[in-house]
């Protein structure tokens, strides 16, 4: 059984494409000090290089810049006010880069912050934004280190949300797996902690209310989630069509334990990532626009092509860039929608022009694509 447990990981690990790895305070901060676990880190970094080796997209989504701000400030986590967290992550932050970008260097890889907070992956204009962003540090073979804005956000620091926003981001990336690394070793059946009788669980397909039962609260000083913000990740990657796997963290190479058979919980969608993107592209209902298009155009989209500004003849509506629009063709057949990665003056400026005139039209370089083929989706058969 453990044989199996363990090639049954190492496969599920080695067939992403596309990783985030959330990793907590509580195993980035030193308890007794509050100051980086730094051996832990280089541990964990020599892990990603590995992925990164494999030919492995890796987008690490890290909590810690409270707990190491608020040592160097003398503050006491627990008991400072919104401004003093606030200030605690302007401060731990600085710290927290710098680890990653010299730990990683060491490994030949470039680390790169990124900064958002759940509003930003909630807007679709800063979705895509950040989006973008993402997937061109990854095209540059970097690794984006993604913490909460926490000097700006307010919920986020009150609620300890870095488990949903890499899940989130996940999402945003169209991710193939999401790796919790945590204090536990995945999900109960009741708090292990208190329970005895407790029974682990070691893969779950569908989400339901005895799952949300089982969850307990957070379980450290320095970790502010808990099983229920796990879950609720969990939620947001299966829906995604993306893998979630809870694992422990307190190991030396948690990753490479994970593949050696350690105990974790699967969270197994029943779609794949990019099925799942097309269904939530087919279901939006605030479509801002309408683009139509030439035969040439509609012809490549039904080939599983993007839609490039030459092959449009028409821009209709108001909207701006990230909205949803719909596409139709030259008999007023609507085909498609997707995001649009220009605002509607823009479209209208560069429409029926080839992508390399655009920076001289708009005076700024913009995407090639007006909707990128990952943003598109076919929505109706009769498409011939």
């Amino acid at each position: 059984m453990v044989a199996e447990s363990r090639s049954l990981s190492a496969k599920r690990l080695a067939d992403a494409r596309r990783i985030v790895l959330k990793i907590g305070s509580t195993l980035f901060v030193d308890h007794d000090t509050g100051t980086l676990h730094r051996s832990w880190l280089e541990a964990l970094c020599a892990d990603v290089a590995a992925m990164h080796a494999n030919g492995q997209e890796v987008i690490i989504v890290s909590s810690g810049a409270i707990a190491l701000g608020a040592s160097q400030l003398g503050l006491k986590i627990g008991r400072a006010r919104l401004e003093e967290y606030q200030a605690a992550a302007a401060a731990g932050q600085i710290q927290l880069a710098h680890a990653y970008q010299e730990i990683l260097g060491c490994h030949g890889i470039s680390a790169a912050q990124v900064l958002l907070t759940l509003d930003d992956s909630e807007s679709r204009r800063r979705y895509l934004n950040a989006a973008n962003t993402l997937s061109t540090l990854l095209k540059c073979r970097a690794v984006p280190v993604v913490n909460e804005n926490d000097t700006v956000a307010t919920l986020e620091i009150r609620y300890g949300d870095n488990d949903r926003l890499a899940a989130r981001v996940a999402q945003m990336v169209s991710a193939d797996c999401l790796i919790l690394l945590s204090d536990v070793d995945g999900l109960y059946t009741g708090d292990p902690r208190t329970d005895s009788d407790a029974r682990h669980i070691p893969e779950v397909t569908k989400l339901t209310k005895e799952h949300w039962d089982m969850a307990g609260g957070p379980g450290s000083t320095y970790g502010s989630g808990g099983m229920r913000t796990k879950l609720e990740a969990a939620r947001i990657a299966m829906d995604a069509g993306c893998r979630m796997l809870i694992a422990p963290g307190q190991v030396s190479r948690p990753i490479q334990a994970v593949q050696a058979g350690a105990r974790v919980t699967w969270f197994l969608p029943s779609s794949t990532p990019r099925a799942a993107r097309k269904q939530w592209l087919a279901g939006m209902l605030q479509l801002k626009g309408r683009l139509t298009v030439d035969a040439g155009a509609k012809a490549a989209l039904v080939a599983g092509k993007s839609l490039l500004p030459a092959g449009v003849t028409r821009v209709d509506g108001e909207f701006e860039r990230g909205d949803a629009v719909c596409v139709i063709d030259q008999d007023g057949h609507e085909f498609g929608c997707g995001l649009i990665a220009y605002g509607a003056a823009d479209a209208r400026a560069i429409l029926g022009r080839r992508s390399d005139a655009i920076a001289a039209i708009l005076d700024y370089r913009g995407r090639d694509e007006m909707i990128h083929r990952d943003d598109l989706v076919l929505t109706h058969a009769e498409t011939g």
